[in-house]
């Protein structure tokens, strides 16, 4: 546990870290990790309004996630709740208040709010103090609610928060909560762009962006915590690739709606056109000026790639689309790029988004059922996709199934 003095320097730190991720999601599970660093707490969740509600957005709980194997991640389903005064979160979003109760199962009398019990008495888990804080930004706005659970001291067992702690936590959530608005707009942004796709192609969905970007950094997260990479290099790379792999089809704005639109597949001259919004997207990012272009540049480019060879386009020059110097075939174009020659992020892409297109509708094909998607992606492991990462697919299917649940189509 941390003393008084390492909590205050751990915060300042803190108010810098956070400024420097830009993802929305991989902030959220950033913000609610060091909220229960600072008071030890065993658990926790952050609720984000949406309109006139709480979007349960994000948890964690230590006891539940030690009964899990190793690499595992717990499931949770998102959900929404009212902002009012009848439920713990729902106050504390209303009125802007802290609370800060030892024990929700012995609230006292007359109390407006009340503890929801239905989560531990289907888990076997026992919430006993609880922590809540509104999540207000400069301007005075709540714009969520962080929730910590179950204090526990040097041994291990649950006390009550501390109320010297309380001045403290809440001026990390309103850091915090900059820092979410921040992400926020950076989200917005980015899902302005994909509605532009949208109105070009039905197919570039935010549910199917949002489902092809979390696919990806649970990928890459269990495949690099195999590799052995260094968590804090992960946690740098999960936000990176978020925002990349939502972009990953964003040169498709450059395709004629002709071939964008038709309603069926594509004839051979069709696809020669069509597989130049790989080049179009990479083209984008040309001027790289951070990590993020860089990323969404890679993505784009090589999300076509094949582990066997056979992908495209290739190792071309994102400015014309012509072959480089070295890589030109006996036809004039140019080779395409196999196994570790397609950079790392490609190749997660490339299986997060052909798992998502089998598992969805489409105009020229029907949804595909899990039991085909999954024994498709195992006859391509090696020819399409880099085996080491369907084999973290696998060891990781439980959470792709709930990220589906999550981003549901409309």
């Amino acid at each position: 546990m941390l003393n008084d003095k390492q909590k205050i320097n751990k915060v300042m730190k803190l108010g810098v870290e956070l400024t420097e991720v830009k993802d929305v999601d991989v902030l959220l599970e950033r913000i609610l990790l060091e909220a229960r660093r600072l008071v030890n707490a065993d658990a926790g969740s952050i609720y984000i309004k949406e309109g006139d509600k709480l979007k349960f957005s994000y948890t964690q709980n230590d006891t539940q996630q030690k009964k899990l194997a190793p690499g595992k991640k717990l499931i949770y389903s998102t959900f929404s709740i009212p902002i009012n005064n009848q439920s713990i979160a729902g106050y504390v979003a209303n009125t802007g208040e802290t609370l800060n109760l030892h024990d929700v199962y012995k609230l006292k009398p007359g109390l407006p709010f009340s503890f929801n019990r239905s989560y531990d008495d289907l888990s076997g888990y026992r919430t006993q103090s609880m922590l809540t804080l509104p999540l207000k930004t400069n301007r005075g706005d709540t714009i969520g609610v962080l929730q910590l659970i179950n204090g526990k001291d040097t041994k291990g067992k649950v006390i009550p928060f501390w109320k010297k702690d309380e001045p403290l936590v809440l001026h990390f959530a309103n850091m915090a909560a900059v820092a979410i608005e921040r992400a926020q707009m950076t989200r917005t942004m980015i899902l302005r762009t994909i509605r532009m796709a949208e109105l070009r192609d039905p197919k570039e969905t935010g549910s199917h962006v949002n489902r092809v970007a979390a696919y990806s950094i649970v990928l890459y997260e269990t495949w690099a915590t195999k590799q052995g990479i260094v968590p804090a290099e992960v946690d740098k790379n999960r936000d990176i690739l978020r925002m990349a792999a939502m972009l990953h089809d964003v040169g498709k704005v450059a395709i004629a709606d002709a071939i964008l639109k038709k309603p069926g597949r594509l004839d051979d001259a069709e696809r020669v056109v069509m597989k130049q919004h790989t080049v179009m997207g990479a083209r984008l990012f040309a001027d790289r000026y951070s990590e993020f272009d860089e990323a969404a540049a890679v993505v784009a480019l090589n999300h076509h790639e094949r582990w066997d060879g056979t992908g495209y386009p290739g190792f071309v020059s994102v400015m014309d689309g012509k072959a480089l110097a070295g890589y030109v075939t006996a036809d004039g174009s140019a080779r395409p790029k196999k196994g570790e020659e397609i950079p790392l992020f490609g190749r997660v892409v490339a299986l997060a988004d052909v798992y998502d297109a089998l598992c969805s509708r489409r105009s020229y094909k029907e949804k595909w059922e899990e039991t085909q998607v999954l024994e498709e992606l195992k006859t391509l492991s090696g020819k399409h996709f880099d085996p080491e990462l369907v084999e973290a697919f696998f060891s990781c299917v439980d959470s792709i199934r709930n990220i589906a649940d999550r981003y549901p189509d409309s």
